[in-house]
């Protein structure tokens, strides 16, 4: 594989890698980049910021080597010719979870109607504003609640984890990627979202167009999709696409 062939080159040879992520993956990227040093010498830094401010980055022009957002946003990319044509990989699944500060009471989200009824109930509700968030504007605009609970929302600023505004006691009810709550102290994570109401994100990564480095991007791609990452996906509270 063109994984493997990169470690038997000299690392004084190897360029050095950048990209830009969303939150979401931070965690995982981080891992994953270590793994790959550790097998072929080569750096790799990843910037995570907010899904949406990293998309405006790189149509605003910005020189990364590698871009990994929500599936979608890498497709709006590639539309707009920001990305290498055909070169787009599923990297991992991200699950939607919600949490509470530390010590609060645990409300029932077992189901649908048990989920309505916490957000209903909870004096402030938070959720990101990347895909998972978008979805679940959706969901309570199809409960017909959005209205009623737009005054109690509390929106984190970009590349601030709602899993921060729990943990300080801003906000009383969270849903965020599971990734993005897993390693935070001050905060209980109650579980998924039932299956009725899932919302799961694919993440993909594609080479940045123009890239001085896209052969080598493209190899730390397949890495990222070989069974060699499977594990720190799962530990990041994600699942192999």
């Amino acid at each position: 594989m063109a994984f493997m062939q990169a470690a038997a080159t000299s690392s004084s040879a190897l360029p050095a890698l950048t990209g830009i992520s969303s939150m979401a993956t931070r965690q995982l990227l981080g891992e994953l980049a270590t793994l790959w040093r550790e097998r072929t010498g080569q750096t790799v830094a990843i910037e995570s910021v907010g899904g949406v401010d990293a998309a405006r980055r790189v149509q605003a022009g910005e020189a990364f080597d590698l871009v990994i957002l929500a599936s979608d946003a890498i497709d709006k990319l590639l539309a707009a010719g920001c990305l290498e044509p055909g070169c787009k990989v599923d990297i991992v699944l991200s699950g939607t979870s919600v949490a509470v500060p530390a010590g609060a009471i645990v409300p029932d989200i077992s189901s649908e109607d048990a989920v309505r009824a916490a957000v209903w109930a909870a004096p402030s509700v938070s959720y990101s504003t990347g895909p998972s968030g978008v979805a679940l504007a959706a969901l309570f605009d199809r409960w017909g609640i959005a209205e009623q609970v737009k005054p109690k929302i509390v929106t984190p600023p970009p590349g601030t984890p709602v899993a921060s505004l729990l943990a300080s006691g801003r906000v009383a009810l969270g849903f965020q990627q599971l990734s993005e709550l897993i390693h935070v102290q001050g905060i209980r994570i109650v579980g998924p979202l039932p299956p009725a109401i899932a919302i799961d994100t694919v993440f993909s990564g594609a080479v940045r167009k123009g890239s001085a480095h896209a052969g080598a991007a493209r190899e730390l791609l397949a890495f990222m999709v070989s069974p060699e990452a499977e594990a720190a996906k799962r530990r990041q509270g994600m699942q192999p696409v």
